[in-house]
């Protein structure tokens, strides 16, 4: 039975939290999707290169992952609602910042403080999950929250193009501006705290390396944290090289990324909607190895269209819709695994479980996708490349520990 909210005065739903949850979870596809389809605009405005341009998508990246090492483990001293608000009020800032910068170098430096404050959501709704619900609850929780959550990376990159198309790019970063201060009230007015006073950790020096110790040099933390960074790696492969998949291999316009995201969300609502039916119903193993089976099908058929075909719709971006059933079905059972692995501290453990997946996305945007993305089959190798590397690593930790 799912525990009740602790630390605050007004109680809250479960859909009301998973809505909360999903609010701040959706800080992340935004801060990405958004502003893809307004490069050549920024190239134009900050006098930049492309590849200028697309450091500030690794500048982002790599500030969210180092900064996901330290959201949960500051939650585990000073409690996670405190966290949650102080990063969105730096993540309104940032977007000012953002939106008001006149050469792309200030642009970096936005960007990155827009990475250091965007994940403390995520990161923390996690834990915020498994501090109120165990079990299959939990499962439900996590999936309801990524069936919510899965509308933004759908939209966000539909809303930037018309907002380049009708205005300038500098609007989108007032609109995550303005979102911003939305969650901040909605935060304030209704995120309950978890974590009592009486269960939280010292912040310290000696029990920080303590606890990054026990996490890191285990094992299982690494083979399933990294299968769960894998898995998503090969959906941000596409994310990443979406402005030169969609304007050059498809030929289509600013306007017309939800070509390539409406598939890939649709998938991701349908995969966490197949994980929260499941629940309770199949075990964990059942769960996780019927989503990996979606992810290796879809990447061995990608690969075999582009070997015989060009690029072409829909073709193209159909195998995104099943990869992130996939992606979905298998994310919420192993992420309580890892969860689970060290109990007292779970808002560490969703932080160096973060920092695994988002720096893994990191070199993957940076470094990876801007060389394969110059030809379509090339995506599609490093996508089934990274799914088989996922399945190989969970095998693994089932083969060492069997989850019930």
């Amino acid at each position: 039975m799912p525990a009740e909210p602790v630390g605050t005065s007004a109680s809250v739903s479960a859909g009301a939290l998973a809505l909360l949850l999903a609010g701040l979870a959706m800080l992340g596809p935004f801060s990405v999707d958004t502003y893809l389809p307004a490069f050549p605009a920024i190239c134009l405005s900050l006098e930049a290169s492309p590849m200028e341009v697309q450091q500030t998508l690794t500048a982002y990246m790599s500030a969210f992952a180092i900064m996901t090492l330290w959201h949960g483990a500051l939650s585990d001293s000073f409690g996670r609602r405190n966290i949650i608000l102080i990063s969105l009020a730096v993540y309104a800032v940032a977007s000012l910042g953002c939106a008001s910068a006149h050469r792309i170098e200030y642009l970096w430096a936005f960007r990155g403080l827009q990475g250091l404050s965007a994940g403390a959501g995520v990161v923390i709704g996690r834990a915020i999950v498994r501090d109120l619900y165990a079990g299959a609850e939990a499962e439900r929780m996590l999936s309801l929250v990524t069936m919510i959550f899965s509308i933004s990376p759908a939209i966000a990159p539909i809303i930037g193009g018309w907002m380049v198309s009708m205005s300038v790019w500098r609007s989108i970063f007032l609109m995550l501006f303005g979102f911003a201060l939305v969650m901040i009230w909605l935060c304030w007015r209704g995120l309950p705290e978890s974590l009592p006073e009486e269960r939280r950790q010292p912040f310290n020096a000696p029990a920080l390396w303590s606890n990054y110790w026990q996490i890191f040099s285990s094992p299982m933390f690494q083979l399933k944290a990294a299968a769960i960074a894998c898995n998503f790696s090969g959906l941000f492969l596409y994310v990443a090289s979406a402005p030169v998949l969609v304007t050059q291999h498809l030929g289509l316009g600013p306007t017309q990324f939800g070509w390539l995201f409406v598939p890939a969300v649709s998938g991701i609502f349908l995969g966490a909607l197949a994980a929260n039916r499941m629940a309770g119903r199949a075990g964990t193993r059942v769960q996780i190895m019927t989503g990996f089976a979606f992810l290796l099908l879809s990447t061995l058929l990608n690969v075999g269209y582009h070997l015989l075909q060009p690029p072409a719709l829909p073709w193209t971006v159909a195998p995104l819709f099943f990869y992130t059933i996939g992606m979905s079905m298998v994310a919420p059972g192993l992420t309580l695994l890892v969860l689970d692995l060290f109990p007292h501290i779970r808002g560490t453990v969703a932080s160096c479980q973060s920092f695994t997946m988002t720096m893994l996305s990191a070199l993957i945007g940076g470094l990876v996708a801007p060389w394969l993305s110059t030809e379509v089959v090339f995506l599609a190798l490093g996508q089934l490349a990274l799914a088989c590397t996922g399945f190989v690593l969970w095998r693994v930790t089932s083969s060492i520990q069997r989850p019930d």
